[in-house]
């Protein structure tokens, strides 16, 4: 699977030059935890929810401040196209739990360790529905719906 079928919801974006009051309500209408800061459409760094609290909030920073000022850099970015794997590897080496989904265009997501574990979790359901029917119907075959409603 490629990193951007994993992906749940399209990547949003925010100038380097808007400020800390603009990304927090961007990420409150948005429903997202977290923003990639881009300058004349490249990616320049990465703001959280996380970062709103503890950078600015808990350090009494102007709310008009610029978000870049706040930003995390580098930011960790994977291309659209590479497999899911790489991103679990990504994860692995990097203490973030988000990678910003790149393509030929730009940015075009956000990949959260959440993503993968939602994705893993119906991969994992997936594979136990037959072992799921062999214990509750006694039979092998009873993952067909035939058989389970033969056995109702």
């Amino acid at each position: 699977m490629k990193v951007l079928e994993a992906v749940r919801r399209p990547a949003v974006t925010i100038p380097a030059d808007a400020s800390i009051t603009e990304a927090a309500e961007l990420m409150a209408s948005s429903g997202v935890g977290a923003v990639a800061v881009v300058d004349a459409g490249e990616l320049v760094g990465i703001v959280t929810d996380r970062d709103l609290v503890c950078r600015c909030v808990a350090r009494g920073v102007r709310p008009d401040a610029r978000i870049d000022s706040q930003m995390s850099m580098p930011v960790h970015t994977i291309a659209a196209d590479a497999d899911v794997h790489d991103a679990y590897g990504m994860f692995r080496e990097h203490p973030v739990r988000r990678l910003v989904v790149i393509d030929g265009a730009g940015v075009v997501g956000l990949i959260t360790v959440d993503d993968l574990l939602i994705n893993l979790s119906s991969h994992l359901a997936d594979l136990s529905r037959p072992v799921t029917a062999e214990a509750v119907f006694g039979q092998r075959e009873a993952h067909s719906p035939e058989v389970r409603t033969s056995v109702r």
